[in-house]
């Protein structure tokens, strides 16, 4: 069972490595170089060499123990702990160039940003919208997000504040993705339509859904929470949309770890001291449900993945 974090909110348990989500195609971690096979050489060689000299060798014979005797010896190889071991990137800290240098927006994954906080599409997205928003103070990102979210309510003021902001704009890119073929935002797209083609100026996007019907609540698609036990090391949280539909989802690890209780909503902080969402227990082990009709998959991940390709064109089409 997965420990809970200490009082800084920073241990990290063998288990809790072993439970992570994110995949080897995801983390590049590096392995410790093999060590050399020790020589094979023999410290009998000269030895061996001097059993074939002949007993009744000619005065030549003394030419040729010196020059035996005078042969190299091969040289001792390096011990391991003489070597220099070279290690490479650690994966777990990718979150970190964001926060250094977003104005650089690093692999174009940038959103927006400011002095105590950077958004990011997430790089390895399990969903077709997933963002990422990630703290820039080190007082916060080096903390858990269990802890910090439920022992600082000035901080978790300021991420809820911040998420309204995102699960708009996650909610308009899922409207822009899906708004034409969903059946239920038709209302939106054709009051939209007819905005936009009059023949007076349109209005700004900031005052135009004021001038439009509701259409589709493309925000109840939208889902916030953190992991119990992230897989990077920089506190960030999740906002993405329920459908699950990504390349990037391979494993039934990544589907659980947004679709079970190892996934702790935003709404559900702060967390009481003790509670069980500190230990999900062994997760991974769990079955995989359909997020959309409930059906069990158990750990059948191929099916389940099929399936939910088939509920993902029944949902955009609502």
């Amino acid at each position: 069972m997965a420990e809970a974090p200490n009082s800084q909110g920073k241990s990290k348990s063998k288990a809790e490595q072993h439970h992570d989500p994110i995949l080897a195609e995801e983390i590049e971690g590096t392995s410790e170089p093999h060590a050399p096979a020790k020589s094979t050489t023999s410290k009998r060689t000269n030895a061996c060499m001097f059993d074939k000299i002949p007993h009744n060798a000619n005065n030549n014979s003394n030419d040729s123990v010196t020059e035996l005797m005078a042969a190299k010896k091969p040289k001792p190889t390096p011990s391991p702990a003489s070597q220099p071991v070279k290690r490479g990137f650690d994966a777990r800290e990718g979150l970190g160039v964001y926060i250094a240098h977003p104005e650089k927006n690093p692999e174009g994954l940038v959103v927006e940003y400011d002095s105590d906080f950077v958004v990011i599409r997430d790089k390895f997205p399990k969903a077709s919208v997933h963002l990422l928003l990630i703290p820039r103070k080190e007082e916060y990102y080096t903390q858990h997000p269990l802890h910090l979210l439920s022992t600082n309510p000035a901080f978790l003021l300021e991420v809820k504040d911040r998420v309204t902001h995102l699960k708009h704009l996650a909610a308009a890119e899922l409207r822009r993705k899906y708004g034409r073929d969903s059946a239920s935002d038709s209302p939106y797209q054709q009051a939209l339509d007819a905005l936009m083609s009059s023949s007076s100026d349109p209005p700004p996007p900031s005052q135009r859904d004021a001038l439009l019907p509701p259409g589709r609540d493309w925000l109840s698609e939208i889902k916030v929470g953190v992991h119990t036990h992230p897989s990077m090391s920089h506190m960030h949280v999740h906002i993405l949309s329920c459908d699950m539909q990504s390349e990037c989802m391979k494993h039934k690890k990544h589907y659980l770890s947004f679709n079970s209780s190892f996934f702790v909503g935003l709404e559900e902080f702060p967390l009481e001291e003790g509670s069980e969402r500190f230990t999900p227990g062994d997760w991974p082990k769990w079955d995989m449900k359909c997020w959309r009709c409930g059906e069990n998959y158990q750990s059948k991940f191929a099916k389940l993945k099929g399936h939910l390709g088939e509920e993902f064109e029944t949902w955009r089409r609502e």
